[in-house]
């Protein structure tokens, strides 16, 4: 049976006062992780005379590691406060080189930077940014329609497998939400309408309000409000994380543009599939409403179906063409850009994927808000 090996001597010191002048004495193991390295108190040198030397015994003094430089350091820095010399030769080379890296005292704090309240200067900040950011926007428009130029003429670095991707992933992968979405809308307008047109026995008059509706307003709102939620916010999390495995920074390398290579492919397949969304919407919805004016009011189908076609001129679906395609290029290129802008962690991924969703509704609704008064300036 073997013995079991002795304790580690605990560290210890103490100031002794030779015929060669003041040496601190230092013993033991210094290990900090020990949890008994001892503190150096600066009211054992109050006896020593200003301009005096410490010395360092280390004869008998065991392993250590950074509790001894820590307590040196506090020995080191208690004897210049008070005027003595320190004499570190004595110490092993290792500990008296780290001695030497630490500073004599250590720094001020710095006070708290107050802060005044400058409203002009955030203002100008902020107008700045949001003319440099019309700015970005405006140059990746122009480079999104300079492609789609060259991309006629098979110039532009665009693959036809990424657009068809992004076409299928827009389109029919869309079909489902947007038909709920637009058949509901259908039903709820048919169902307010219906509640008040019973009143002055105008039921059939529903078919116009449903129509109407849907073709200048509601069915390419929602679908652009969709889209801006479920492909705006794909696009701004794939380009994100592509930024996180920096695979934007080798096409920078290759020479490659992240313009026709990332950013066309996607405001493409939105502009190609939104306006047949957008019919596709409108169809649903006039079904929406359809189904609840034959179940609720006194209205044949035949007669729902002549007073939908007499309520629509084509001028509507033309309107709501060009307001479907403008959507589609707002929600495509923001998107690319707030992904473009984002930091390369996994957290601005989805930083990138939320601004990109707030702000493809915010611009739809405002966009359509701007056609509105367009469309009665102009008469439509």
């Amino acid at each position: 049976m073997t013995s079991p090996a002795p304790a580690a001597p605990p560290p210890d010191w103490q100031i002794r006062r030779t015929s060669e002048g003041n040496v601190l004495v230092l013993s033991g193991d210094w290990i900090a992780q020990s949890g008994h390295v001892p503190a150096f108190s600066a009211s054992n040198l109050t006896d020593i005379r200003v301009g005096d030397t410490l010395r360092f015994d280390t004869a008998r003094l065991g392993r250590w590691d950074s509790g001894l430089v820590c307590f040196l350091w506090d020995a080191k820095r208690a004897a210049s406060g008070v005027g003595l010399a320190l004499d570190n030769q004595t110490l092993p080379d290792a500990a008296r080189r780290l001695l030497a890296l630490l500073p004599e005292a250590l720094p001020e704090p710095q006070r708290p930077h107050r802060r005044r309240i400058q409203p002009f200067n955030w203002f100008g900040g902020k107008t700045i940014g949001m003319f440099a950011e019309i700015g970005a926007v405006t140059q990746m428009v122009a480079a999104t329609v300079g492609g789609s130029l060259r991309a006629v003429i098979a110039k532009a670095l665009i693959r036809a497998v990424d657009l068809f991707a992004d076409i299928r992933a827009a389109g029919p992968s869309a079909l489902l939400i947007v038909s709920v979405v637009n058949f509901l809308i259908g039903a709820i307008l048919a169902f307010v309408g219906a509640v008040q047109l019973r009143k002055f026995a105008a039921d059939i008059f529903v078919a116009n309000l449903v129509a109407i509706a849907l073709v200048r307003e509601m069915s390419a709102v929602m679908t652009a409000i969709v889209m801006a939620g479920r492909t705006g916010g794909a696009y701004a999390a794939r380009i994100a994380t592509m930024r996180g495995n920096e695979e934007l920074d080798a096409l920078e390398v290759v020479g490659i543009p992240a313009s026709d290579y990332i950013i066309l492919p996607s405001v493409l397949a939105l502009v190609l599939t939104m306006p047949l969304l957008y019919l596709y919407g409108c169809l649903v919805g006039m079904l929406g409403g359809f189904t609840v004016s034959i179940s609720m009011l006194d209205v044949t189908a035949l007669g729902f179906l002549n007073q939908t076609i007499d309520a629509v001129p084509f001028d509507q679906f033309v309107f709501g063409f060009v307001k479907t395609i403008a959507f589609a290029i707002m929600i495509g290129v923001t998107s690319c850009r707030i992904g473009l802008k984002a930091g390369r962690s996994a957290a601005d991924v989805g930083t990138a994927a939320t601004r990109a969703v707030v702000v493809g509704i915010v611009g739809v609704i405002a966009m359509d808000a701007i056609f509105a008064v367009i469309a009665d300036t102009i008469g439509i």
